[in-house]
């Protein structure tokens, strides 16, 4: 069998762990390389596990989270080293914190990040649409910097201290909140007569109102043996996880029953594939495992 190398450009530590874990699992399982990227440190990371006393200091917390989601997974891992934006809120919002991610040089950025690709060589890369999955400034700078990316990792006048010039061969948007997913879970423990917790409830009411994202899926990953490691890594980011909250809507038998998949759209190839696709590899091939 073929070996390939997928590199997954996260913003906070946490994302890798909810946004593909499943998927990338796999891959490991079946012998690829898989990277995850993350972008920063999750400094301005709200506590979401209400079972939690108060942090200190998050940040050390974060990183040993981080540690264990990655050793769970069995994903190499690295820090790209900037500092989580946090999310604003407000009507209007606040102006982003001085020296935050999303605030930082789009093209300084992109330069670290093609030195990762160029240092790894991975022939897929998975990150965020334009709305950054959800609308987070550092979901959506990830975003900017992974599109640019793509063709400058590729170019070889771009930079050339950064290292030997890499084609990626296909670059992902992963899509993890699926409101189709959520409504047909809760319907069915409903149905079963299994009690829902009220976050739940209302985590489901908000994707009500958000895009149907599944006219733009081409991909999806039959990946439900993997979804205890998933939650396993899920649960080692403690601080940012309710046990009781969207991520766990069912046990994993439950899951793989009713919606066994994780969900991808093609935003760019080099290769020629037929959509849709049932593997994140689909297309590739001994030519492009270099």
């Amino acid at each position: 069998m073929n070996t390939y190398r997928l590199l997954a450009i996260h913003a906070h530590p946490d994302d890798e762990s909810s946004k593909g874990a499943a998927t990338m699992a796999r891959y490991i399982d079946e012998g690829h390389r898989v990277k995850v990227l993350t972008c920063t440190g999750g400094e301005r990371g709200d506590l979401l596990n209400p079972s939690m006393d108060p942090v200190d200091d998050i940040v050390p917390v974060r990183k040993e989270e981080m540690a264990k989601a990655a050793h769970i997974l069995g994903v190499e891992h690295e820090w790209l080293g900037y500092v989580d934006s946090g999310l604003p809120e407000g009507d209007p919002p606040p102006p982003l914190p001085e020296g935050c991610f999303a605030l930082e040089d789009t093209e300084e950025v992109t330069q670290r990040v093609v030195r990762v690709i160029r240092e790894f060589r991975p022939h897929v890369v998975i990150t965020y649409d334009e709305n950054g999955g959800y609308p987070h400034p550092d979901h959506i700078k990830v975003h900017a910097v992974s599109m640019r990316a793509w063709g400058a990792a590729a170019d070889p006048d771009y930079h050339p201290e950064l290292g030997a010039p890499w084609e990626i061969k296909k670059l992902y948007y992963t899509h993890g909140f699926i409101r189709q997913r959520f409504e047909l879970l809760t319907d069915a423990m409903q149905h079963r007569g299994i009690e829902l917790p009220g976050s739940i409830l209302q985590f489901v009411n908000l994707t009500k109102k958000l895009p149907d994202l599944m006219n733009r899926v081409t991909t999806r990953v039959n990946v439900g043996e993997w979804f205890e490691r998933r939650d396993d890594a899920l649960r080692a980011h403690a601080t940012q996880v309710d046990p009781q909250g969207q991520f766990f809507i069912g046990d994993p038998e439950f899951q793989r029953e009713i919606w066994p998949t994780e969900e991808f759209e093609l935003a760019e190839t080099r290769v020629h594939t037929e959509l849709p696709e049932d593997d994140l590899f689909a297309g590739l091939d001994s030519d492009n495992n270099d």
